[in-house]
């Protein structure tokens, strides 16, 4: 449909107008004012009676805008993330882990003469305990959680998987109208020209002298908007602009329409109030009565706003004149060029850059007498082409975007953050850079060059002209020479990731975006590293850009409310749409606020849920590791661990701890680290790695201390450490139903001492992976984590100390005396002190040691914009040089390579 109410008309008839067609051929974009889309809410029509209305379907499923919605959303475009390709590399890893148990296995059990089914089995059995099963679900318990968190804070989710990467997000793009100001433009004032002259700005345009003037006339009729029932409605400019001269609209109703058998013009006229109070005479108030209701406006033709042309424009008659006038609005620079050039001021570059360096949105305004033998019959049939020229330039309106109270504080904790920040919009190149500085995208001492592209030309290649922002069209006769504080400065960072924030940034519009993607492929990389500012940018322009950014390895952030960023919301990293209408439908964020505050916010959940996607991921491969050490060593005692063991340490411990450890939420404030990218990095290397190695030694150095103790035997179903050593805790250890048991060996001194051990390793090592500042809020603001580790570690230390003999029967352990009890204690004491030190110093010089050991110190950084940035830093040819060209050749048949020759 439409996102405000527009006018549509009939298509011209091609055997009745042929001058009028031609040989045009329907375009959807083109013919947008004759189309119905789909969607679309017919609220009002104006038509001749009797007529009959046919309508041609010209594209229905997948052809159609909304079917191509559709399948984007059924099939989007994969998004490549490391953690999920590490995820399979760290599987496979796990895998190998457990082929060297499979065969291990094999072999000690053929050494032992082990039955060939058991064989099997326990050969099956360490594959499934190497790969743990669980993984995908715990995985998924901390993204659904995040998503019950961003539920809270207004922002809805249509793709989960989405939100780790967010965490990764360190380039945001955002729309500027309606995203970075606010939806409505007020109008700041006009500045009329007569005589080829700007006239001093005038703050209100319903003055009493300016009552029957053209400027005002224009203002009157020159707009789209139509009554529905009984409220104006239509462009929210044209509405401020209407509503700004105090003027009213009447439109004809059917019955009207009927009875003159044609459709009856729209009419405008002053209101009562605008006309001087006069309490003299009553015959003059009678006059002026009489004034006000005579002097009326009927608009007779309209040509719509089309976004090609840049302008609109109206065919008008002032109530008893003769003649008609043409009424024309648009962008300044192309309503100067349709006008006659005498009567465009001389400065009136220099005025408009004046006000959209400041900021302002500009509309130019001009007028044109048309020619008395013109009837009203044929202006329904005339060409655009013929009114829209040889105009009387008659002044510019001057409205102004307000930036939206959030936005400068919202950027700076982006900025803060190292997340840089970019600006797409539809808007004006000027305008734009202006919003950028003013919210502090682009701060008061940084330049801004403007790259402007021209295609290939009269046999000319194509070429980029560099201007600077500030030394852009100067106003003064001669051109000022180059000053070398002009040239930007580079800086050379500490930190890699703080290459981005150099002292320049790059502009351009969406025409010479397209010729850069064109002709000067090698240079997007390094245009995109330090754009900051597209202005007129097509919507599917700006899906590119998100391309081209992503290219040189950022993960981008598109922040937008309307239709025309639906391509970029989509393929970005994290696409978060303002707007609950078209935008919404496309992204995969969508914020109840329509404030860009949510974009920090989403950032902060999306670390949060990568760093507890790590912590899982690391607490699942340690389980698998820890079960897998003490299998295999009671394996080399054909024991193995018990059903109802293995049950308590998979549902007891496991599941609790996973999805309670996921529940830590977002830290409160954006930090400028990122979480590491992938599972494959140093630090989490390091930290796996070295809990394994503790794992390893403290369930071997106590598999084998038992066998040291002096009333160890190996176990029968007679074995009874307690009565021999322990006569002050007499506990029995005769439980019947022995036969079972001694048939897999599952009761003895190994496995007792094992399960305590590996027990108390599950819950250290879940304590220790559950990181809190800088990404999470500590583990001990997590209560049910907390609470969950306690009644834990109380119930294990429960039946390790005091033990109780039903339990000791169902988790089939075997008596052991009270001082070995007391020796399992001080191992897993020390175990814990190991591990906690270990990942502190893993923490603080994990990556140092890494590098030093791997000998990699000075490697240069993966991602491609870093990279780049570094090789800048030493190019004398960049940025570009103020007043500078570049031009590129035609690609020679042998190699496609671009010859680019810069001259001054």
């Amino acid at each position: 449909g439409e996102s405000v109410p527009v006018t549509k008309i009939n298509l011209p008839n091609p055997s009745e107008y042929p001058k009028a067609m031609g040989d045009e051929i329907y375009s959807p974009e083109v013919h947008k004012r004759h189309t119905l889309f789909c969607g679309t809410n017919v609220i009002q029509t104006r038509f001749y009676t009797g007529e009959l209305v046919k309508a041609l379907v010209v594209r229905t499923g997948f052809s159609t805008a909304k079917g191509q919605l559709v399948r984007s959303i059924l099939y989007p475009k994969p998004t490549d993330f490391k953690l999920y390709r590490d995820a399979y590399l760290f599987l496979l890893s796990l895998v190998v882990v457990a082929g060297i148990g499979f065969l291990y296995t094999v072999v000690n059990s053929i050494l032992n003469e082990v039955p060939a089914h058991t064989i099997i089995i326990e050969s099956l059995d360490i594959i499934t305990i190497t790969v743990p099963p669980a993984l995908p679900a715990a995985m998924t318990a901390g993204i659904v959680y995040a998503q019950r968190r961003l539920k809270k804070i207004g922002i809805f989710c249509i793709s989960p998987q989405r939100i780790n990467i967010c965490g990764q997000l360190n380039l945001v793009c955002f729309d500027k109208t309606g995203t970075l100001t606010e939806d409505g433009l007020d109008l700041w004032g006009i500045q009329r020209v007569e005589n080829a002259r700007f006239l001093l700005p005038e703050e209100r345009a319903c003055s009493e002298s300016l009552l029957k003037s053209e400027f005002v006339a224009c203002m009157a009729t020159c707009h789209s908007l139509t009554k529905i029932e009984g409220v104006l409605s239509g462009d929210p400019l044209d509405l401020k602009m209407f509503e700004a001269i105090g003027w009213i609209l009447e439109e004809a109703t059917e019955e009207e329409t009927a009875l003159h058998n044609r459709i009856m013009p729209t009419v405008v006229r002053p209101s009562k109030q605008l006309f001087p109070e006069s309490k003299q005479a009553t015959n003059q108030e009678m006059e002026l009565f009489e004034l006000s209701t005579s002097y009326e406006i009927g608009i007779v033709r309209q040509f719509p706003f089309s976004s090609v042309l840049q302008r609109m424009c109206v065919i008008a008659r002032v109530l008893g004149e003769k003649r008609m006038d043409a009424y024309m609005k648009g962008a300044p620079e192309v309503i100067a060029s349709l006008c006659k050039q005498e009567t465009v001021p001389v400065d009136f570059d220099c005025v408009l850059e004046e006000y959209t360096k400041q900021g302002f949105r500009v509309i130019a305004l001009a007028h044109r007498k048309l020619e008395s033998k013109l009837t009203w019959h044929k202006v329904q049939t005339i060409n655009r082409d013929a009114i829209e020229s040889n105009m009387d330039f008659m002044g510019l309106i001057i409205m102004q975007n307000k930036l939206k109270q959030e936005t400068p504080a919202v950027l700076e904790d982006l900025h803060k953050a190292n997340i840089r920040t970019v600006m797409v919009t539809g808007d004006n190149m000027l305008t734009a850079i202006s919003v950028a500085r003013d919210c502090g995208m682009i701060l008061p001492q940084d330049k801004v060059i403007i790259a402007e592209a021209l295609p290939p030309k009269d046999g000319q290649a194509a070429r980029i002209n560099w201007h600077y922002a500030d030394t852009l069209a100067k106003c003064t006769s001669s051109s000022p020479a180059i000053n070398s504080e002009d040239i930007p400065v580079k800086l050379v960072h500490e930190s890699l990731e703080d290459l981005q924030m150099t002292k320049y940034h790059f502009a351009m519009n969406g025409k010479s975006f397209a010729v850069i993607l064109e002709h000067f492929q090698d240079l997007v990389p390094k245009l995109v590293l330090h754009g900051t500012v597209f202005a007129r940018m097509a919507p599917d322009q700006k899906t590119q850009l998100v391309e081209a950014l992503q290219n040189v390895d950022y993960y981008v952030g598109m922040c937008g409310d309307g239709a025309n960023d639906c391509g970029a919301l989509k393929r970005a990293h994290g696409g978060i749409s303002l707007s609950e209408l078209e935008a919404s439908v496309a992204s995969p964020f969508t914020s109840r606020t329509p404030s860009i505050s949510c974009v920090p916010k989403l950032i902060r959940e999306g670390r949060a849920a990568l760093i507890t996607s790590f912590c899982v991921f690391k607490f699942m491969a340690l389980y698998s590791i820890i079960q897998y050490i003490s299998v295999t060593l009671l394996y080399s005692i054909l024991s193995n661990l018990g059903d109802f063991q293995f049950l308590f340490i998979d549902l007891a411990i496991i599941l609790v701890v996973v999805f309670t450890m996921s529940l830590n939420p977002a830290w409160k404030e954006l930090v400028a680290r990122r979480p590491p990218s992938g599972l494959i990095s140093g630090p989490l290397l390091c930290s796996v790695l070295s809990q394994i190695i503790i794992c390893l030694a403290f369930q071997t150095f106590g598999f084998f201390w038992v066998k040291q103790q002096s009333w160890y035997e190996p176990w029968t179903t007679e074995s009874d450490a307690c009565d021999v050593l322990d006569a002050a805790n007499p506990i029995s250890a005769h439980h019947g139903n022995e036969t079972l048991h001694d048939e897999h060996y599952i009761k003895n001194y190994e496995n007792t001492t094992l399960f305590f051990i590996s027990s108390f390793q599950y819950l250290i090592v879940a304590i220790v992976f559950s990181k809190g500042k800088p990404f999470r809020q500590p583990c001990y603001k997590n209560l049910l984590f907390v609470i969950s580790v306690i009644v834990l570690y109380v119930f294990i230390f429960f039946i390790m100390l005091h033990p109780v003999e039903s339990i000791d029967t169902f988790l089939e352990l075997v008596c052991v005396p009270y001082e070995w009890r007391l020796r399992i204690l001080i191992i897993v004491v020390l175990n814990a002190l190991v591990s906690v030190l270990t990942e502190e110093a893993v923490d603080r010089c994990g990556v140092c040691f890494l590098s030093s050991l791997l000998g990699c110190r000075e490697k240069t950084p993966k991602a491609k914009y870093m990279h780049l940035a570094q090789e800048l830093l030493v190019d004398p040819e960049w940025p570009p040089k103020p007043r500078t060209t570049t031009e590129a050749k035609v690609p020679s048949q042998e190699n496609g390579s671009y010859q680019i020759i810069t001259v001054t």
